[in-house]
């Protein structure tokens, strides 16, 4: 079983920056695709960011595209979503999940980290 655990979030204003970090335990970290999605109040959840267990590969929504720039250090058993040029919209909860690199199914998801831009 993989645990994850959210954090970075917060309350900012409209152009500010944010970085979520999540720190994944209870397996072994780089044979995991990493990915960020985010939920707003009253809509489904929706795809962010991925990226493959080398870092090789990045993958981002066009909504999110040019301003969030995911990483990770698989070292640290970490994945980030450094998140620039934060509009309204982006404002939802953060979850990270974790992906087998064989089936690419997100099996593992965490609590989630709350970002609220303000306009």
């Amino acid at each position: 079983q993989v645990q994850l655990v959210e954090s970075g979030g917060g309350l900012v204003q409209a152009g500010d920056s944010l970085r979520l970090s999540c720190t994944a335990s209870g397996g072994t970290f780089s044979n995991y695709m990493m990915g960020w999605f985010r939920q707003a109040p009253g809509k489904e959840r929706e795809f962010v960011a991925r990226i493959t267990s080398t870092s090789a590969t990045v993958y981002y929504a066009d909504t999110v595209k040019g301003r969030f720039t995911i990483s990770r250090d698989n070292a640290a058993n970490t994945v980030y979503l450094q998140m620039n040029s934060l509009k309204s919209e982006d404002t939802a909860v953060y979850y990270c999940a974790a992906a087998n690199v064989m089936n690419r199914i997100y099996d593992y998801w965490g609590q989630g980290t709350q970002v609220t831009v303000s306009s």
